[in-house]
């Protein structure tokens, strides 16, 4: 299979340098939208565009009938400056595709030309997502709400990370976590700061929610589990002398066990109730859902396994860390089972050796060819499996 997809290794290089020199923000994808279609379009893939959006679902019909897998690539880039060394460098200042979705992107349309060419030999429908607003967790929800799941037995995408090129990191369970905005409001009665007894104070108390909502975490949860909230915003008051009627708190939180997260927003809603009515005041909790955690199921991995020592021999999956990051991933698997792989481009002779989202992010073009491969691998043998 490596050596179908080498036949495309320029291709997939040229295309992703492209990309990555006109990066498009988040449901702002216009050029590349229209850059994939062109691709598309060569290879004579039933297409849909998606409704108010960018996301682009191809589908490949195999010459023989059987289950249906989705591959997945999201396109959006940063709001960042570029501070890479590369020759090819970002023309849309600020923007720039530090995450490496504009290789996800190449990989898989390189993928499609190697199983466009083997479309009579594969057993069943191979639907290809190329997905808007990761960044935001917008696009896949798009995807699902246009049908883009309906029928799919299986998906499966990739994210390039920080490890040594030629290696993958494919593990059951919880990979990626889920992530919330918390929004946390409360409001008393204002009042010359003179008088602070004819008021109700909102700073003091929403202070003691901050300083104390650890607590939340540490009596609440397994500490066997991973919960991470961090307050990000704190707004209150308008002038030195007024007392505060509001004072608002905004926190980020990441999980991986839904119990776990049910188990925080219970406690943070009692913990501002209580500290509310201890101060004779109100508490308003919103809870907004970004993204899902993300699990890996124990079958599909062990495929994915197969399929990746086939185009990297045996001991290419070492084992890592799952990171706290988020992805809309998750929202597929909610269809359907699924499987997520972290593929290595960590080269340091190169200087690939950046985490994502920094403004130096390089990757090890050699990494390219050894995803898009196991797109086309995994594929293949899930198509031809008993799973």
């Amino acid at each position: 299979m490596l050596d179908k997809v080498k036949k495309y290794e320029d291709y997939i290089i040229s295309l992703r340098r492209r990309l990555h020199e006109n990066p498009e923000l988040s449901c702002q994808e216009f050029n590349t939208k229209k850059l994939v279609l062109e691709e598309l379009k060569k290879l004579n893939f039933e297409i849909k565009e998606i409704r108010d959006g960018t996301s682009i679902i191809a589908v490949l019909k195999g010459g023989k009938p059987g289950k249906t897998i989705a591959l997945r690539a999201d396109f959006d880039a940063l709001p960042i400056i570029e501070q890479s060394d590369v020759e090819f460098k970002s023309k849309n200042h600020g923007v720039m595709h530090a995450c490496g979705h504009d290789a996800h992107t190449a990989m898989l349309l390189g993928a499609a030309n190697v199983l466009s060419e083997m479309r009579d030999e594969i057993n069943g429908e191979i639907r290809f997502f190329f997905q808007e607003g990761e960044e935001i967790f917008a696009g896949a929800k798009k995807i699902i709400a246009a049908g883009g799941m309906e029928g799919v037995n299986a998906c499966f995408g990739m994210h390039g990370m920080p490890q040594p090129t030629g290696t993958v990191n494919i593990e059951p369970g919880y990979r990626l976590s889920g992530c919330d905005t918390i929004y946390v409001k409360f409001e008393g009665v204002s009042g010359h700061g003179s008088a602070p007894h004819l008021a109700k104070d909102t700073i003091h108390p929403a202070c003691l929610f901050v300083t104390d909502i650890q607590s939340v975490i540490t009596k609440n949860i397994n500490p066997q589990e991973a919960v991470v909230v961090s307050v990000g915003k704190f707004t209150g008051g308008t002038k030195a002398n007024i007392i505060s009627k509001y004072a608002e708190v905004e926190m980020s939180m990441r999980y991986f066990n839904p119990d776990a997260r049910k188990a925080v927003h219970e406690g943070i809603k009692r913990h501002a109730k209580a500290i509310a009515d201890a101060y004779e005041i109100t508490a308003e909790v919103e809870i907004e859902e970004s993204t899902l955690s993300l699990c890996n199921d124990k079958d599909m991995v062990e495929l994915a396994n197969k399929s990746a020592e086939k185009i990297l021999g045996k001991g290419c999956n070492i084992p890592t860390q799952r990171p706290m990051a988020s992805e809309d991933m998750s929202y597929y698997f909610q269809h359907a089972k699924g499987v997520y792989a972290f593929v290595g481009y960590k080269n340091e002779e190169k200087g690939s050796i950046y985490f994502p989202h920094h403004e130096k992010f390089k990757l090890d073009e050699d990494y390219f060819k050894y995803g898009a491969a196991l797109f086309v691998q995994f594929a293949l043998d899930y198509l031809n499996s008993n799973l």
